[in-house]
């Protein structure tokens, strides 16, 4: 009766069994994993939100496919801002219900059913759910770790068949945090180009660079505005302000300018099929990128904190390393991997009542990784970290 394409395997798996046994049981969580910003304890100006939303235009229904005009300008003026020097054509920008729905009309726009998407790993859980929802395949390549993420450009070649439409990459990675250097960047656009394949790029966490850690003259910026493969740069509220539950994303389309005019025609009538982006959303978009400004702060204080915290906590002990990372709000932790990451994050769970991520839920090549947030309440982090690496000395 129902589609292949959701044959997945929806039984709990043993990491699920534990966390809602240790739910039941009323045992206390320290939860590591803690990544949505509006459960994590930060100040919102609510009246200003709420006075964003209120908008007698809200009452109108008057729908634009690309989406309103005053919404599109707050975007290109958030990208004036965020990245000075690179100016965002209102015309190549399409609104969307967040990223998720961005994802879903490129997949449409650039793949027939069983076309491929070669994406880096580790990376996003979701895509594999996202790709098999549109009937297209993923063929990953790896991100290698020299001193640093890095692309590995080999493997990424060998990745590439026939059947292959896009490059899709995360800048910077989650949960890794490299952000591509301006040579990976020439090399991915060269690749794209000699390929014929478009270049999609996941930006929603740019903003979130550290710039003790990672110099701006050695990173690429956003690829909002790229000239020479037919590119198509993803961002939203959900990181920039701090607001998953505001559901806006936009598609920036950049490149050669006939590709760009035929891609933005197609996708324009993919958008107007779906009618789905709200108008109230749309009008508050201004009110709302400009919360970022208050929000950004705290949230750079809250992960710079944490991330102190942790590096101490690993200076006095030799068996688990953080990976170098240059942005974002997760850190990788490099355990020993005596035992499947899996079954580390459980027992880590039922004794001593600390909730991390295994590293193979974000597709890490092997055991020996687990992801932390950085978002979550600072004591409950110390704390967190104490247990784990308690954990891991225990063996």
């Amino acid at each position: 009766m129902f589609s292949r394409r959701t044959d997945w395997k929806l039984s709990e798996n043993a990491y699920t069994i534990a966390l809602r046994a240790r739910q039941q049981s009323g045992g206390r969580i320290l939860d590591l994993t803690a990544s949505n910003p509006t459960t994590c304890g930060f100040r919102y100006d609510e009246a200003a939100i709420f006075a964003a939303l209120r908008s007698p235009a809200a009452l109108q229904y008057d729908p634009d496919p690309r989406g309103l005009i005053s919404a599109r300008s707050a975007v290109a003026a958030y990208y004036r801002e965020m990245s000075p020097g690179v100016e965002v054509d209102l015309e190549k920008l399409i609104l969307t219900t967040g990223t998720s729905e961005a994802y879903s009309f490129l997949f449409r726009l650039l793949c027939e059913p069983g076309d491929e998407i070669v994406v880096a790993q580790p990376s996003y859980p979701l895509f594999e759910f996202l790709a098999t929802i549109q009937d297209v395949s993923l063929r990953p390549f790896r991100l290698i770790y020299d001193h640093g993420w890095q692309i590995d450009f080999h493997a990424l070649e060998r990745a590439i068949t026939a059947r292959a439409k896009a490059i899709l990459i995360v800048h910077p990675n989650n949960p890794t945090g490299h952000f591509i250097r301006r040579d990976e960047a020439e090399k991915l656009e060269s690749i794209c180009t000699q390929r014929g394949l478009a270049l999609v790029v996941d930006e929603v966490f740019l903003d979130y660079r550290f710039p003790a850690v990672a110099p701006a003259t050695d990173l690429h910026g956003t690829f909002a505005a790229s000239t020479r493969a037919l590119t198509f740069a993803l961002s939203g509220l959900s990181k920039i302000t701090a607001l998953p539950q505001m559901k806006i994303g936009w598609i920036a389309a950049s490149g050669p300018e006939a590709l760009v005019r035929d891609a933005l025609a197609r996708l324009e009538v993919i958008s107007d099929t779906y009618l789905s982006l709200s108008t109230p959303l749309q009008n508050a978009l201004p009110a709302l990128l400009a919360e970022r400004r208050k929000m950004q702060p705290q949230l750079f204080r809250r992960i710079e904190t944490n991330l102190r915290q942790l590096d101490a906590a690993l200076a006095r002990q030799k068996l688990v390393s953080r990976p170098e990372m240059e942005g974002g709000w997760y850190a990788v932790l490099r355990i020993p991997a005596i035992q499947s990451d899996e079954e580390f994050t459980i027992r880590l769970l039922e004794q001593h009542g600390v909730l991390v991520q295994p590293g193979h839920f974000y597709e890490f090549p092997g055991d020996g990784y687990v992801v932390v947030s950085l978002l979550a309440p600072t004591e409950e982090f110390e704390e967190g970290i104490r247990g784990l690496l308690a954990c891991v000395a225990g063996g």
